[in-house]
């Protein structure tokens, strides 16, 4: 080919009109049909998590399920990432922007359940998705190769990424892998969670600080020489009476809960050990922080009290949710978009038998309507989350959708039988589809990835995140053990 040759069809290549990459409403149409044709599919998938209902870092099977479905879609998976074994990253494409999603699948222990509307355990004492992140992980995976199918397809240039992030529950999973620089290059973190309503809006979490305090004392017989005892189960009993006595001085919003996790071996000895597990959460850190001290020092004063030994071992600590006004409106117009879900004949029975187990609620104040209620009770959720974390950090936005019957209690034998069901699923996929046409939105315009920015930004205010867990602490891979 001569140099004038060349010289033209360079020139004819610069004057034609690049290719249409807006998102438009026959595209967003496309992509929501292409996602039905696979809902069952990916339904599939969420009942299989379901059954494996494996708690915090010991999801084995669940994050490898996941990994196998976005390998076969054509992810580059890195497994076993910031020191977790069940931890990954799946990225596809390269470049900017960079559209991060987060995917959860471990279970609570205790919580086994059929899917059917009465409680019944699948096996006695086992674990259950009583939070559904059998669907939350389903989901955010699904909305993920629905994005890269649509990215390739047109050829926009990016890279969807999507985090297998362990032990939510309590774990801290998300706080590791930030730490690790996993997410230092994320422009936008999209995220979802079950619910028993679809919502997207501009709202926080409770931050939460949470340690297990063991107490040695010296055993001895209960009868025959008690005085020779220092018991333990005392120094936890008065950590216990203590946290009840401050729940009068702390603000209101404050929750505060603990578990005995060893009592003693056997009534007639003295216990040498015992532990409580404590849980404070507050929705302002540093407010969070003096809460924090004054329990510690309730510990320390049962110990003082019964002549035992404490040791405060830290499990976790999340901050609360930083909102974002940009993500919370994008996420509210495409799940307007997507719309809501209809329920079955059968469905509509199982809700029905279901909803008669509910404790009935008290009657209402005249506070105004049911709306503005509702407005009032969930500016802030009373839930945590490590995903409060990540949203100092970059901006992140997360909306909820209806995979409970309405009124379900998360944490429930409930909210365990919606989410290995087909109520449970038909919610999944309107989140999935819900995060794929948000992303959609920011690879194809870049003013909206500036406008998360500048919320985050703006919200931020210049606040200084440093997480309460120490830089050197390892994640707590066994802190579910008994």
């Amino acid at each position: 080919m001569t140099t004038t040759a060349s010289a033209l069809l360079l020139a004819a290549a610069l004057a034609a009109p690049a290719a249409d990459q807006s998102f438009k409403e026959p595209d967003r149409a496309k992509l929501l049909a292409a996602m039905d044709a696979k809902a069952a599919h990916y339904g599939d998938l969420s009942r299989k998590i379901w059954e494996y209902s494996e708690v915090g870092y010991k999801e084995t099977k669940s994050a490898a399920a996941h990994v196998a479905e976005l390998k076969a879609a054509g992810f580059e998976v890195q497994e076993g990432v910031a020191g977790i074994p069940t931890a990954f990253v799946a990225s596809w494409g390269g470049g900017q922007p960079v559209i991060g999603m987060m995917a959860e699948y471990d279970a609570l222990p205790g919580l086994s359940q059929q899917d059917i509307p009465e409680k019944k355990a699948r096996v006695e004492g086992d674990p259950g998705h009583g939070c559904g992140h059998n669907l939350l992980g389903t989901g955010a995976v699904f909305a993920a190769i629905g994005v890269k199918d649509e990215l390739a397809a047109r050829k926009i240039p990016g890279t969807i990424r999507l985090y297998g992030t362990p032990a939510e529950e309590g774990g801290g999973g998300k706080i590791y892998m930030a730490r690790a620089g996993l997410i230092k290059d994320v422009d936008v973190m999209l995220a979802w969670h079950p619910g028993d309503r679809n919502e997207a809006s501009v709202g926080t979490t409770l931050a939460n600080i949470t340690a297990k305090f063991r107490f040695r004392g010296q055993a001895a017989h209960a009868a025959g020489n008690p005085d020779k005892g220092r018991s333990s189960l005392d120094a936890v009993m008065l950590t216990g009476m203590g946290i009840e006595f401050l729940r009068e001085h702390v603000p209101q919003e404050t929750r505060m809960h603990y578990i005995i996790t060893k009592g003693g071996e056997a009534p007639n000895v003295v216990p040498a050990f015992a532990e409580t597990y404590v849980y404070a959460r507050h929705s302002h850190m540093p407010t969070l922080d003096g809460i924090w001290e004054r329990i510690v020092k309730i510990a320390q004063a049962g110990a003082l009290a019964t002549d035992t030994v404490m040791e405060m071992k830290l499990i976790n600590s999340v901050y609360n949710s930083l909102p974002n006004d940009a993500l919370a409106a994008l996420l509210d117009k495409n799940l307007r978009r997507v719309g809501g879900l209809r329920y079955s004949p059968e469905e509509t029975s199982f809700a029905s038998t279901m909803a008669a187990s509910f404790t009935a609620s008290e009657d209402r104040l005249p506070l105004g309507s049911e709306a503005e209620i509702q407005t009032l009770k969930r500016t802030v959720e009373s839930s945590s989350t490590d995903l409060g974390d990540v949203s100092w950090l970059v901006p992140t936005s997360e909306l909820s959708t209806a995979t409970y019957v309405p009124g379900t209690p998360a944490h429930s034998w409930q909210s365990a039988a919606c989410a290995g069901m087909s109520i449970g699923r038909k919610g999944m996929v309107v989140a999935a589809k819900t995060l794929a046409l948000s992303a959609m939105d920011l690879f194809t315009d870049p003013s909206l990835v500036k406008a998360a920015r500048d919320s985050f930004d703006k919200r931020r205010a210049g606040y200084e995140y440093k997480s309460r867990v120490p830089a050197d602490q390892k994640p707590p891979l066994n802190y579910r053990d008994k």
